[in-house]
């Protein structure tokens, strides 16, 4: 299971791009490992909740158990590809799992401890604004629920070099879409105060899932300073945490 998992398309991607043919598939998946092991531990020290109720946004086919676990947690999975749901219902990877769309979600209000956004709102990013996004986020929490967006982030140099390849036109010939939008932090901040929401943010690594095996153990102790607030905002994959108040 790589990065590439969890994502609401806005246009297919090309596996044929110069970044996919450059990386192997091991380096991706310690990667990963990586990644998943820092979002644990973040959510662990930050997230103040120790179970409930799960929502997953665009879960993709990973909707988000390994963050989440069961029986602490009961996970909702939506996503607007129907043969992701069906197989992310069949394989029991959530409890449940329906069919919907990011931003016009059908769930009463305040059914949720937390709303998991995991790699989705900078492909949504490509389509139009992310405010319903976090509108809907902070309808659909508990008082005292939080709120987590995991995303690439544009401070970043590779988030820099991602957005400057959108715009030059190369970005399917160099990463596969178009639709990969690295976020500003500061839009991620504006946009959870802007719904209502109390927003921390953290950078969950600074390493890149591309660089060799060496080289990103060489770099990971520099993540223990993703949690300091003018530090996390140059994290390559950052972690929002923004609670409803009570």
């Amino acid at each position: 299971m790589t990065l590439a998992d969890n994502r609401e398309r806005a246009v297919p991607h090309d596996p044929d791009n110069l970044l996919d043919r450059l990386s192997r598939e091991s380096t991706l998946e310690a990667h990963y490992r990586y990644l998943t092991a820092r979002e644990r531990s973040l959510l662990a020290d930050r997230l103040g909740v120790s179970g409930g109720d799960v929502l997953s946004v665009g879960a993709g086919w990973h909707p988000g158990r390994q963050l989440f676990p069961a029986p602490a947690f009961r996970l909702v999975a939506v996503d607007s590809d129907p043969e992701r749901v069906e197989g992310v219902a069949r394989l029991g990877r959530a409890d449940e799992a329906h069919l919907g769309y990011a931003g016009r979600l059908d769930f009463p209000p305040a059914s949720f401890d937390v709303v998991l956004y995991r790699l989705v709102l900078h492909h949504i990013a490509y389509q139009g604004p992310l405010g319903p996004c976090f509108a809907d986020a902070a309808r659909l929490l508990k008082p005292g629920g939080v709120m987590v967006a995991i995303e690439p982030g544009l401070w970043h140099p590779v988030g820099l070099g991602l957005a400057l390849a959108n715009r030059s036109g190369l970005a399917t010939a160099v990463h596969g879409t178009p639709d990969d939008i690295p976020l500003s932090p500061r839009r991620l901040l504006a946009d959870a105060a802007a719904a209502g929401l109390d927003p921390e943010l953290h950078a969950v690594t600074y390493t890149w899932r591309r660089l060799p095996p060496a080289v990103q153990r060489a770099l990971a102790p520099l993540d223990a300073l993703g949690s300091r607030p003018r530090a996390a905002r140059f994290g390559h994959t950052l972690m929002l945490i923004a609670r409803r108040p009570r």
